[in-house]
């Protein structure tokens, strides 16, 4: 969660610009870490998260015991995605592992800037069923999260709202609701659910019959939320009766006795990933630290401490049903939702973005 959407897009914007901005960005990233040699690299490890909460999760339950069985230390940066490119294209790259959404691997695949992985050294991804999916010749998969639907269960008379029908329902559920901005990829997927398309049938998207259904809900949409906690705060004001979010945003919100809850059905789930950029000092060390997060009670302990759900099945034996409930890969959150098809988002994302932002202009004025 968090590390999608802007970054994704100026990510895009850049790679046609990247050799001219290359200079000036490694020429600062070269003052924080100059120099480096072999013998340094074989014993730190240099990661690339996005930081905060998720970064610390990481640190407890994959980087310090990684530390504690190898020796090799980690060290983390946080540098958007132009700048790892512009690094990495001029040859230097000043990061071992990425940590980043698995549309952004493609991305540095496409741009020739990732290692092809080696699956031979990653033992931990054998017949331990994680999905095909998140097993591309320059990532793997390390996570699920999933934006969902939401709402106040004190303004609801009885049942709230199941589906994202129930969401387009002005009159059965009525109230102002929100949705997603511009931090990620437009929400038509959940206009095409209410509108009666079923889950494994929503790709190749029907575009126009998406934004069909987005009219019906025009007057009542209040609220496009920018950033991950925002639609919490939107819920827990008032402001709005029900919205789309990240499934995770809401547990703090949940434990201090907020009247919200939360919808599995319909789902729209995305994935983080590991990738080696092209270049790595110490690729040796980047594979060693990939195969450990893989292993099913280091993806357990992640879990445990952020939201995201683990990629490999074996992993819930570790968890408790308590936990597993919020993760979006418990296998029947895995049944009730589906993955954002990456290629196509790829493909038609900037001409359905621009198609979005005149819908969303035109609702507001």
């Amino acid at each position: 969660m968090g590390d999608v959407g802007i970054g994704r897009r100026a990510f895009l914007a850049a790679v046609g610009g990247t050799a001219a901005g290359a200079s000036a960005v490694s020429l600062t990233a070269c003052e924080s870490r100059t120099g480096r040699s072999t013998t340094e690299s074989s014993r730190t490890l240099v990661v690339r998260n996005f930081g905060g909460s998720y970064g610390e999760a990481n640190r407890k339950a994959v980087y310090d015991p990684f530390t504690r069985e190898t020796g090799i230390r980690i060290q983390t940066v946080n540098l958007g995605h132009a700048q790892m490119l512009a690094q990495i294209k001029e040859g230097s790259p000043r990061f071992d592992v990425m940590d980043i959404d698995m549309s952004n691997l493609l991305l540095f695949e496409r741009e020739g800037a990732s290692e092809q992985l080696d699956y031979g050294r990653l033992k931990n991804t054998r017949k331990a069923g994680i999905a095909h999916s998140l097993l591309t010749p320059n990532g793997v998969g390390k996570s699920y999260w999933a934006s969902v639907l939401a709402y106040r269960t004190d303004a609801v008379d009885g049942r709230g709202p199941e589906s994202w029908a129930d969401f387009w329902s002005l009159g059965t559920f009525p109230g102002r609701r929100a949705l997603q901005g511009e931090v990620d990829w437009p929400e038509l997927e959940f206009a095409l659910l209410a509108d009666g398309v079923p889950l494994d049938r929503l790709y190749p998207l029907d575009v126009d019959r998406a934004f069909k259904a987005l009219d019906e809900i025009r007057g009542s949409v209040r609220t496009f939320w920018e950033y991950g906690a925002e639609p919490g705060e939107l819920l827990s004001r008032g402001s709005v009766v029900a919205s789309s979010t990240w499934a995770g945003r809401l547990q703090p919100l949940l434990a201090a006795g907020t009247p919200l809850a939360y919808e599995w059905n319909g789902a729209r789930r995305q994935s983080n990933g590991y990738g080696i950029p092209k270049g790595s000092a110490n690729p040796d060390a980047a594979y060693r630290l990939i195969d450990f997060a893989l292993r099913p009670e280091v993806q357990a302990h992640m879990a445990r401490l952020y939201p995201d759900g683990p990629v490999v099945p074996a992993a819930y034996g570790y968890l408790t049903e308590s936990t597993a409930v919020h993760l979006a890969s418990t296998p029947g959150h895995l049944l009730s939702g589906f993955d954002l098809d990456i290629e196509w988002w790829l493909e038609h994302g900037d001409s359905v973005t621009r198609r979005w932002r005149e819908w969303a202009r035109i609702r507001t004025d």
